[in-house]
């Protein structure tokens, strides 16, 4: 199977806008909870209804439109995860203008080539350090007027503005927003080079809204339902679910500290969730961990069994048989409850993206406490292309083409995309544009594989393909994450391009270390002091092994080195949304990799 094709639910007319689908969920719901918001860490979640969020968004849209906020004009965003990013982004799609997202956690480099490419003229930040990072390359763009800083009244101030500002400006604005309209500059943080800016209309962002709203209704319409955001809305995945809430029925709320995200989850209670591979990692591990020997160790491996087994029965014809109904109720008893309790105790969907999951989670999660739709997407799609629906899984999979979509599988495998969620174009570069956007389609650069469900698989990227000294093809990314999925494990980079046989690079999880020396009798050893450890090296080597069971003898880890440091947004060798710069990491540890193969590639001779 080459080509699949998934009819929209909806189509979206030309007048809609991200502006509308608010103004419908007004409509729909009034005076009912559409978000909570929290006004400290701590506090009580406030309910935010419709009414008054749409009420709040004028406001804020009135005083974009009297500081000289003009149609079409990008306006930055640069904050973590709180409501009052879902606020102005919102009020600025009000005014007209075009919002442009910015990582909180940016460098001042990027922070400059971000808001000069997208010729932004108003910048809103969360904090005084942000607003200094911008001061830093303020003499360089000259087209920016003025920062305002949340924590120091940007609400408040904009809403004052527009006092004197007429209703009826803002108003004709917001009506006059259109399908094919410009909504936001999305940059992709990119592991290799300066990031593209991907700009994506109100009319993708409607269309897999609406679709989703309708095509899921037991995710965004189901009675009661509520999702966290802990994910940067900076990213295409949180801001889809941003606007993908309010098309359907949920309320929505906003964590900006994952370090207090499990409180968080308690108290809000969410009923979905989106997240990435990682995520979800730890909260198996840490469970892990908490069972680590003796009998809590044995009832836990035995309980992961059981939901293995559960969910791999979900997919036959008969269902769970009476031995394993019962055996469920007992894991369900003494692990899977206090799992879910973790989880805020409501949890029931979960939406995993940004890299592959793995079976193994993906069976241990449903059979035990939520089902994890795995999907798949990229900010030029505006996020989901394709996902896993319910009644529809295939764990292992992302899924069957999302509402409207059009999947293909080119001869070298590469997977196209149509349909009306794929962006316009990247920002001022026209060339790289038409390199992707070839007869209608978007060349991803992601390979992969329709299986007979017409379900796609994930299997790399064309560019990270390694060919090996004798040859052979390798994905790396098949490898990478069965590794992973060691408690030990925090991040892999697979290396061999032009080498004799497949290494590894491995960094050590220092947050699981302790534990695991401890269920090991190991005395407490530092990342430095475990790295070179015997039985630490002995352990990775068992989870290379567990790896390799997935590839051929020619394709499978040989060797490995464990470095003496984590891959880090800090240390530049992670993406804001956790993706390992591969080029990077092999260019700055090319000497590691030499000492592992035990000499240096040769000179290439003419």
């Amino acid at each position: 199977m080459t080509l699949v094709s998934s009819p929209a639910m909806v189509e979206v007319p030309a007048s809609t806008s991200i502006n509308t689908i608010l103004a419908d969920r007004v409509a729909r719901s009034g005076d009912e909870t559409l978000i909570e918001r929290r006004d400290t860490p701590d506090g009580p979640w406030l309910p935010v209804t419709a009414r008054q969020f749409e009420k709040d968004v004028l406001a804020v849209a009135r005083g974009l439109v009297a500081r000289g906020v003009q149609p079409g004009d990008r306006v930055a965003i640069m904050s973590r995860t709180r409501y009052e990013w879902t606020l102005v982004d919102f009020a600025i799609w009000a005014a007209g203008a075009v919002a442009v997202p910015v990582y909180e956690t940016s460098s001042a480099e990027q922070v400059q080539w971000i808001l000069s490419d997208a010729d932004v003229r108003l910048a809103v930040v969360e904090t005084a350090a942000h607003a200094a990072t911008v001061t830093q390359v303020r003499a360089t763009l000259p087209s920016l007027e003025d920062v305002l800083v949340l924590e120091d009244g940007a609400v408040p101030t904009l809403r004052t503005a527009g006092v004197a500002l007429s209703a009826g400006v803002v108003a004709e604005r917001r009506e006059a927003v259109r399908h094919d309209d410009l909504a936001t500059v999305i940059y992709t943080s990119g592991s290799t080079g300066r990031p593209k800016g991907v700009e994506l209309t109100h009319g993708n962002f409607a269309h897999l809204s609406m679709n989703a709203a309708v095509g899921i209704p037991e995710v965004l319409q189901a009675p009661g339902a509520r999702t966290l955001l802990f994910l940067p809305l900076a990213h295409v995945f949180a801001r889809f679910v941003e606007v993908a809430t309010i098309a359907g029925n949920a309320v929505l709320g906003h964590a900006p500290d994952i370090k207090n995200l499990v409180a968080d989850l308690g108290s809000f209670r969410p009923t979905y969730l989106l997240a990435v591979p990682r995520v979800f990692e730890k909260v198996y591990n840490s469970a892990e961990q908490k069972a680590s020997s003796g009998l809590k160790a044995k009832i836990f491996a035995w309980s992961a069994g059981v939901a293995e087994a559960w969910s791999r029965a979900l997919d036959t014809p008969s269902g769970p048989g009476l031995g394993l109904k019962v055996k469920h109720a007992v894991a369900d008893r003494l692990v899977f409850a206090k799992l879910k309790a973790t989880m805020g105790g409501r949890l029931t969907w979960a939406v995993s993206g940004g890299a592959p999951l793995g079976e193994r989670l993906g069976h241990f999660f449903r059979g035990s406490c939520v089902t994890i739709l795995e999907g798949y997407g990229l900010t030029e799609s505006t996020a989901p292309t394709s996902v896993n629906r319910p009644g529809q899984i295939v764990i292992g999979s992302v899924g069957p083409a999302f509402f409207g979509t059009d999947v293909s599988i080119a001869e070298d495998g590469e997977v196209l995309l149509r349909g009306p969620h794929i962006f316009r174009g990247y920002r001022n570069q026209p060339e790289l544009t038409a390199e992707v956007l070839q007869d209608g389609w978007f060349r991803t650069g992601d390979l992969g594989r329709l299986d007979e469900h017409g379900h796609l698989h994930i299997t790399g990227r064309k560019k990270e393909i390694i060919v090996t000294a004798g040859g052979k093809n390798v994905a790396p990314a098949v490898l990478e994450d069965r590794m992973r999925a060691h408690p030990l494990v925090s991040q892999v980079v697979v290396v061999g391009d032009q080498r004799p046989f497949i290494g590894a690079l491995v960094t050590l999880d220092g947050e699981m270390l302790p534990g695991w020396c401890a269920a090991n009798g190991l005395p407490a050893l530092s990342v430095e002091e475990a790295r070179v450890h015997p039985t630490v090296l002995a352990e990775l080597d068992k989870a290379a092994a567990v790896a390799n069971e997935a590839v051929s003898k020619a394709e499978s880890i040989r060797k490995i080195t464990v470095l003496d440091l984590d891959f880090t947004e800090e240390n530049g060798y992670l993406t804001p949304s956790i993706k390992v710069k591969r080029a990077k990491v092999i260019a700055d540890f090319a000497a590691t990799i030499d000492e592992l193969y035990g000499a240096a590639l040769p000179t290439p001779t003419r």
